[in-house]
């Protein structure tokens, strides 16, 4: 379990406290510190979590120093400001039984919108994981809710970009996996999220344009029509 974090220890106590009350209890937790200022880190050992710091200040990097940092054969990965379903570790075990199976992510629904936070976020994901596909050839990961294999990892740990803060870092590491590999979207493996980061035009600006820059990074290695050749060709 790899949860990276900044400057977020009330929102990480609440992910960490769902993570306690899980019907089947992860491996261990690992905590990306991120630079940051505040209780992130103390909050993450009052819980038991192991701290790997990564002074790289970006999603990427911390992301990325925690997969490294991961121990078991299944590396799940939360937000720190996810909140899982008592199940969720439980599912991603099960889901991972298929040996086809490569990555598995979620969906979700924001908590601070009690009445519309489901269909918000269903309209939101479902845009993401719509628009994703055609891009990728196969589904995107959402980083609020996923996992993937270990080995799975070090096979395209090379192809990730964990140098530029400017990425969204599950889309790009969805890029990576290539349209071979079996990815499914799992709408039973369900967490609450913050919409904070929809809040505000300059939020929704920083995440367009990191969607462009993901985008336009990883189709220099493979355009759309190539990925969707290949998995054709897979298919066949």
């Amino acid at each position: 379990m790899v949860i990276p974090a900044r400057d977020d220890a009330p929102a990480l106590e609440r992910c960490l406290t769902a993570l306690a009350r899980q019907t089947l209890a992860p491996l261990e937790v690992v905590v990306v510190d991120n630079g940051s200022s505040d209780t992130t880190a103390q909050v993450a050992r009052d819980h038991g979590a192991r701290v790997v710091q990564e002074p790289r200040v970006g999603i990427p990097m911390a992301a990325a120093a925690g997969y490294d940092a991961a121990r078991g054969e299944v590396i799940a990965r939360l937000d720190a400001d996810s909140v899982p379903s008592p199940d969720w570790v439980e599912r991603i075990a099960a889901a991972m039984r298929d040996p086809q199976l490569e990555a598995v992510t979620g969906v979700g629904r924001f908590y601070e919108l009690p009445r519309s936070g489901r269909a918000v976020a269903a309209v939101y994901l479902g845009l993401y994981y719509g628009l994703c596909y055609l891009a990728l050839g196969h589904h995107a990961l959402w980083g609020s809710s996923m996992a993937f294999r270990r080995v799975t990892w070090l096979a395209v740990r090379r192809a990730v970009h964990d140098d530029d803060a400017e990425l969204h870092d599950d889309l790009d590491l969805a890029f990576a996996l290539g349209p071979r590999r079996v990815v499914r979207l799992d709408r039973t493996l369900t967490v609450g999220v913050s919409a904070r980061s929809l809040v505000g035009w300059g939020q929704l600006r920083r995440r367009f344009r990191r969607a462009f820059r993901t985008l336009s990074v990883n189709w220099e290695v493979a355009r759309p029509w190539e990925r969707w050749a290949l998995r054709l060709r897979g298919a066949g």
